[in-house]
């Protein structure tokens, strides 16, 4: 079974998101990503963060996490940005999970993710978190922010970092560049999977269905 998409859930998370972080003609990559969260009816959020980054997208993870109900949790590497974070955060009036410590410790209570957002700009830590991360049964949606900057950040490969079944990957070039991968179900390890996508239109409601086969 896979992860199953609601526009309807999508776009009230897009709006609140606009609502808290207001929009702007250079980035709409929080409202993009909290669409893309609740859409996906995410349960299990994870994001990486530390001192002096910006939290709009932080804010439209929390947004995204009431919409669906889940678990937002924030994975920080001192006390120092757990400090700075909260408080920004409180001061939106959202109050997410914090986590402190070194990538591979604080990722490793966390199970069955099904949507992380993560650094682009700092590959080390990117790749040692996916290489860690437990993802859900039924798929998730892997995202690296800054992914257009650093000539390291546009080298990035998931088959690199990623054993399950990679669906599909795309760079959004929103904000400083998004680069997104869908993941498989467990048990679907890349490449050994030769099902394809099939795009449909239900004739009675005009809604468009994508099936696997």
């Amino acid at each position: 079974m896979e992860l199953v998409w609601s526009p309807e859930t999508a776009l009230e998370a897009y709006v609140d998101t606009v609502k808290s972080c207001g929009t702007s003609l250079e980035s709409s990559a929080p409202e993009l990503v909290s669409a893309m969260a609740a859409g996906w009816q995410a349960t299990q959020v994870v994001e990486t963060w530390s001192c002096g980054g910006a939290t709009s997208t932080s804010i439209g993870l929390a947004v995204a996490a009431h919409h669906t109900g889940g678990r937002h949790t924030c994975l920080v590497p001192d006390e120092e940005s757990s400090s700075e974070y909260t408080e920004v955060m409180e001061k939106s009036g959202h109050s997410p999970e914090v986590i402190v410590g070194s990538p591979e410790t604080a990722i490793m209570g966390l199970e069955d993710i099904d949507f992380m957002v993560v650094d682009g700009r700092r590959h080390d830590l990117t790749t040692t978190i996916l290489n860690s991360a437990k993802l859900g049964r039924k798929g998730a949606v892997l995202i690296r922010k800054h992914a257009g900057g650093s000539s390291a950040a546009r080298d990035f490969r998931w088959r690199s970092v990623i054993r399950r079944r990679i669906v599909r990957t795309v760079f959004l070039p929103v904000g400083k560049g998004l680069d997104v991968a869908y993941i498989g179900a467990t048990g679907e390890t890349s490449g050994e999977n030769h099902s394809c996508w099939i795009k449909q239109i239900d004739q009675r409601s005009g809604e468009e269905l994508i099936i696997r086969k």
